[in-house]
């Protein structure tokens, strides 16, 4: 079987990216999905908030998949559902298999990795304690309770304080739930502020920052979790032990963008983000193999996630075409001082659009600092911010003409900086 551009993965990265190609003139695009079902863990996100920069309106997420999924019946794009994804060779030969078809292998001139992220699980947190049923990802918890009609529990621990466990605080609550606490481990919360005050405060749900679970009780159920104060080097501190009956925990504590595949085929990994390496085309050091969406790195608000799609399904459809111009001189970008790492990683002068948004997430919380852009050592933008935090990506634009004007660019770098 052959196609021009595969896009692995049917979540809002993989719907906005096949759109995009094909509204670029490609007509031969297959959307590979897992799932039984398009739209990815928009499905589950039944709370609004989406939508308001691509619709200009709130949209819940399933309605936002759903603009999609119409787009994507409208201009008649194929996908395969029950597709698992087994191997993506570097000749962008990919093997998959399903129950009608068994394993097969489809040939593709181009691919776009859009295969989103998945929650970082107990195992990875070291947490003492037996292994209880009622421990739960907080994504997990999401599906039983909007997808499928089932309640967890009733007497909840929340651990980490990422956009998801937010959200299921107050949903956990809505549906008659008493959620004791949330903790987090780092002295500031991973989530976004509006999740915060939307979900926490306007529900009376204490936040308990530089807080970890030390221990849980309960051999076949969860009967309660011990939670402790850490220090600066998040070691618990002896004596700040608090003792919390429930019945439930949710954790909630990092995303990690799913890049075993990826990896397989030769896709060199940015060790910041765990997602690609890409240049200004959200192309890999894999020629013709493009990323996009959480899978390159993980995004705050979906309608960020679909317009990067939308650029890696035109480039990906300018490749096919043969109109991808070739890559020249790669220009290095850096973050310093604060700011963990750039998306894209490189830009070239001549292939990169007028304005460039170059996206990031800084690695602590920054009050009334510049944020700052250098060429070579030369700073040529200092823009004031009033705060800066993990949970919030930011985001600085950079114009072509400028670029171009800049004798002797060697590198660019993004940095902070105080008074």
């Amino acid at each position: 079987m052959k196609t021009e551009i595969a896009i692995i993965g049917g979540g809002p990265a993989g719907l906005a990216a096949a759109v995009a190609a094909r509204e670029a003139g490609v007509e031969d695009i297959l959307i590979i999905e897992r799932d039984n079902e398009l739209g990815g863990i928009l499905n589950q996100c039944i709370h609004n908030g989406f939508g308001l920069h691509t619709f200009k309106e709130e949209l819940t997420g399933p309605e936002y998949a759903g603009r999609y999924i119409e787009k994507v019946e409208e201009l008649k794009i194929p996908y395969m559902l029950h597709t698992i994804v087994v191997d993506i060779a570097e000749n962008k030969v990919i093997t998959v298999m399903n129950k009608e078809q068994g394993m097969f292998q489809i040939e593709a001139k181009a691919i776009v990795l859009a295969m989103g992220c998945r929650e970082r699980s107990r195992g990875a947190l070291n947490i003492p304690g037996y292994r209880p049923a009622g421990v739960y990802s907080a994504g997990t918890a999401q599906r039983y309770v909007n997808m499928e009609g089932r309640m967890p529990g009733k007497k909840v621990v929340i651990l980490g304080s990422g956009d998801i466990g937010l959200i299921m605080a107050r949903r956990m609550t809505l549906e008659g739930a008493k959620v004791q606490v949330v903790a987090e481990l780092m002295p500031y919360s991973g989530g976004l502020k509006r999740n915060i005050v939307q979900c926490l405060d306007d529900y009376d749900i204490p936040l308990k920052l530089s807080h970890t679970v030390v221990d849980i009780k309960g051999k076949k159920r969860v009967e309660g979790v011990t939670l402790a104060q850490v220090d600066e080097n998040r070691r618990p501190i002896p004596g700040t032990e608090e003792f919390y009956e429930c019945d439930t925990l949710l954790l909630s504590c990092g995303l990690i963008p799913e890049n075993e595949l990826s990896s397989q085929m030769g896709v060199e990994l940015n060790p910041v983000t765990s997602g690609p390496v890409v240049n200004e085309s959200l192309e890999t050091n894999v020629e013709g193999v493009f990323a996009c969406g959480n899978v390159l790195h993980v995004h705050d608000l979906v309608d960020y996630v679909s317009g990067e799609a939308k650029m890696a399904g035109e480039n990906a459809a300018a490749y096919v075409q043969g109109t991808l111009m070739q890559a020249g001189k790669e220009i290095p970008l850096k973050g310093e001082n604060g700011v963990r790492y750039t998306v894209p990683c490189t830009v070239d002068r001549d292939r990169m659009a007028e304005k460039q948004v170059v996206r990031f997430r800084v690695g602590n919380v920054y009050r009334d600092s510049f944020l700052c852009v250098y060429y070579n050592d030369k700073c040529i933008s200092r823009v004031k911010k009033k705060v800066m935090a993990p949970g919030e990506m930011e985001q600085v634009i950079l114009m072509k003409s400028k670029l171009e004007a800049f004798d002797g660019l060697e590198s660019i770098t993004i940095r902070i900086e105080q008074e």
